[in-house]
């Protein structure tokens, strides 16, 4: 073997850095998230209004029903399927539970969480989502609003924001399957029946 060829074969077989093993950095995850995310606005002053947002109110207000939707699930509910209040065990069992589908939790008002769903769901689940009001669960599409935390916060700290993300966007466009949100309210509301059930039987 020459020592051209030899080279050139030393050269093939040199260890990758960093850079080129790792596709995407996290980093560059977020950031393909959060235009994905401002892509459900029309035009670049709504873009720029929802990055002031951001800064200044900690949330973008975005329109749902287009890219996404969302299921606004009470803390009740969550809290009696996951089996805790903490919040680092619940936001680890939704992300079981919804096999790393997106959630925001509101913190102020009322504990809540909006799980981030196609936005077609509103239409397609319209008989479910009905009987889901009876227990304050309300799937979100056109004409609703959600305050959207920036994708940098993912910690729960109510002593600063008042949102966070539960289970944070794995990657741009990537949503809930409707069926796991449908199976964690059902689940919720078997539970609730059961301690309302058990509570009129202490009676």
């Amino acid at each position: 073997m020459d020592a051209g060829m030899r080279a050139s074969t030393q050269n093939d077989h040199k260890p990758r850095g960093r850079a080129d093993a790792v596709m995407h950095s996290a980093a560059d995850r977020r950031l393909a998230v959060e235009r994905w995310l401002l892509s459900t606005l029309p035009d670049a002053r709504g873009r720029e209004v929802a990055r002031k947002q951001w800064r200044e109110m900690g949330a973008a207000m975005l329109p749902l029903g287009g890219l996404f939707s969302a299921v606004r699930i009470p803390a009740r509910l969550v809290h009696a399927v996951a089996g805790t209040v903490v919040p680092a065990y619940v936001d680890e069992f939704l992300e079981h539970a919804l096999d790393g589908g997106p959630v925001i939790c509101v913190l102020h008002g009322g504990r809540r969480y909006y799980a981030l769903v196609p936005g077609s769901m509103p239409r397609t689940w319209h008989d479910a989502a009905e009987e889901w009001r009876a227990v304050e669960v309300d799937c979100l599409g056109r004409d609703a609003l959600l305050g959207v935390p920036p994708v940098t916060r993912v910690d729960h700290d109510p002593a600063s924001w008042a949102s966070y993300w539960s289970v944070p966007m794995a990657a741009a466009g990537e949503l809930c399957a409707p069926l796991s949100v449908a199976r964690l309210v059902a689940a919720g509301v078997h539970w609730i029946r059961e301690e309302e059930e058990d509570a009129d039987a202490d009676a």
